[in-house]
């Protein structure tokens, strides 16, 4: 029942209890945290969870699900459940981290939601499809989602399962994504607006170079400069610039080209 219940809501979840803990013991998670979940389920990394930090605020959309997880964890005092759906739902500390089994058909509306909350979370560790946490990496190609989201939080894989970890089996490869917001942003918060534009405007032809994506904005001479200095291609593809190039690149026009 269990099986189907989470085909059809797009999850795969842990086997075995033993794994729940190892994948604890590669994250900074302690007694002193205060750790969202995700999609609970079974409750395996909820019990984990529970052994190790304050207190576990878990949100479980299903109705049945929840109602056995509440059973299950009745007497468990630092374990909050919530029926409801995490992408609605309100998160008001402040401080706070996220631990979570993700669906795979909503990994990117998760991820978003995280980046940009107005109280992110101070790290998060999310069991998604490596093809979900390449796209924000930028690995092994750089994209527009890496590059918007590098300025405030530092982001890598830490973890690859066996297929065989999970139920039911997935048929694409999964990993932990670790997500670690900057103590201090390389982009002004009140600049993030500008930044996000101008990479838009640099992806928004993806199959052109970046010339052409940039030519309403950069001379000629000005680019020749600006890629002999950053070190790439005069034609190179947006997904050829690694992102300490394109934070070179916004630098620039933020300091010679744009005018408030």
């Amino acid at each position: 029942m269990l099986v189907n219940k989470r085909k059809s809501l797009g999850q795969n979840f842990l086997t075995k209890s033993h794994l729940a803990a190892s994948l604890l013991d590669e994250s900074s998670i302690s007694i002193e945290d205060i750790v969202y979940e995700m999609g609970p389920g079974t409750g395996m990394l909820t019990k984990e969870l529970g052994k190790r930090t304050r207190k576990v605020i878990a949100i479980e959309k299903d109705y049945d699900l929840f109602r056995t997880l509440k059973k299950k964890f009745r007497l468990n005092d630092n374990v909050v459940l919530y029926n409801a759906d995490f992408l609605k739902f309100k998160i008001n500390e402040s401080c706070y981290k996220i631990f979570a089994n993700i669906p795979f058909n909503i990994t990117t509306a998760v991820i978003r939601k995280i980046v940009y909350a107005a109280k992110p979370p101070v790290e998060a560790y999310l069991i998604v499809q490596k093809e979900a946490a390449e796209k924000f990496i930028g690995a092994p190609k750089t994209t527009q989602s890496s590059v918007l989201v590098k300025p405030w939080f530092r982001l890598k894989i830490i973890w690859s399962f066996k297929r065989t970890d999970f139920s039911p089996v997935p048929s694409v490869c999964v990993v932990m994504l670790h997500i670690e917001k900057r103590a201090t942003s390389l982009i002004s918060p009140r600049d993030r607006h500008i930044y996000e534009r101008f990479i838009r405007c640099g992806f928004g032809a993806s199959r052109k170079n970046l010339k052409l994506n940039y030519k309403n904005i950069f001379s000629h001479n000005q680019w020749k400069k600006i890629s002999r200095d950053l070190e790439f291609s005069v034609r190179a593809k947006p997904s050829e610039l690694r992102f300490r190039q394109w934070l070179g690149l916004y630098v620039f026009f933020k300091r010679n080209i744009y005018r408030y």
